[in-house]
């Protein structure tokens, strides 16, 4: 089969696009055609050995977190699936991922494609939207009538935490920059705060109950989210390399998130997705054998949005 691996750790063109042995399903593996998987930007911070400690990766790697594709084969005791069941999943970090033709995932983080999008679209769904779906709902506790605010709306995470906040029954204040507006708005977003014309603080007239980081912000304009949120709040960071600070006094709750994968979780946002709640945007799509373009685009700032990569 055809792979995308990078055998050091380095700048793009270390990736190489090569012929791979198919691999064999082990005990509660499901192997799986792979019709798409997604760049994430923590594909070429492991890619660049940044990320070494929290997340050691077997050289050889093949990068791609996110799949979505049709079961080919199921290891000794998986049931729930068979052949040819279309799928998404957010694979192990530490473990070869889907940019490839064929990828090992263990049975317990698949879940049912949604039935109305693409099948490779698909891929678009799930490192992000389950990184906005936990940061919303299992460390912001947020509920129906509370305030939002959602720093850095623009991107993709961004934009499935506006539509699930909104869903939620939140009051949502986005910021965004004039090239992603129209997009934070068309999700649901009832304010929506141009952070490259006016500060933010300034921007925020009412306390909200809970503030999303998303943005690569510097320590200061991180600090300023603070003093946005209502005693009792809490502030969810995703820029987990700036710890998120917190304000005791008024018991506001500084929280950095890691993503995990969750099957479940996964299941209710493909629910949403076929009730038609939540849109799964892609923004581009780029064949496997640019992949290591596509890392060098991302390198250079140059990519914007979620880019699904076909297989």
């Amino acid at each position: 089969m055809k792979a995308v691996r990078f055998h050091d750790y380095g700048d793009p063109e270390v990736l190489r696009y090569e012929d791979v042995e198919v691999p064999v399903p082990g005990a509660g593996q499901v192997r799986v055609r792979v019709a798409a998987t997604s760049f994430n930007s923590v594909d070429g911070n492991i890619r660049g050995g940044f990320m070494r400690g929290p997340i050691p990766v077997e050289l050889p790697h093949t990068p791609g977190l996110d799949v979505a594709g049709t079961v080919d084969a199921l290891g000794e005791g998986v049931d729930g699936f068979a052949a040819g069941d279309p799928v998404v999943g957010f694979l192990p970090m530490d473990k070869p991922g889907a940019a490839a033709e064929y990828v090992l995932a263990p049975a317990g983080v698949l879940t049912r494609a949604p039935k109305d999008v693409p099948l490779a679209d698909a891929a678009a769904l799930p490192l992000v939207a389950l990184t906005a779906y936990q940061a919303l709902f299992d460390h912001g506790k947020l509920t129906a009538g509370q305030r939002v605010l959602i720093n850095g709306a623009g991107g993709a995470v961004g934009g499935y935490a506006v539509q699930l906040a909104k869903e939620a029954g939140a009051h949502v204040i986005a910021t965004a920059s004039p090239r992603s507006a129209d997009a934070v708005k068309a999700a649901g977003a009832d304010e929506v705060v141009d952070h490259t014309a006016t500060g933010v603080p300034a921007a925020v007239t009412e306390p909200v109950d809970l503030a999303l980081n998303l943005a690569p912000v510097d320590p200061a304009e991180l600090a300023a989210l603070v003093a946005l949120v209502k005693p009792g709040g809490a502030l969810v960071n995703t820029t987990v390399w700036m710890p998120a600070p917190s304000d005791e006094d008024r018991g506001v709750r500084g929280i950095d998130l890691f993503v995990r994968s969750d099957a479940g979780q996964l299941a209710k946002l493909v629910a949403l997705v076929d009730s038609g709640a939540l849109r799964v945007d892609v923004a581009e799509r780029v064949p496997l054998a640019e992949l290591a373009a596509l890392h060098a685009r991302a390198a250079e700032g140059a990519v914007h949005g979620k880019v699904v990569v076909t297989v």
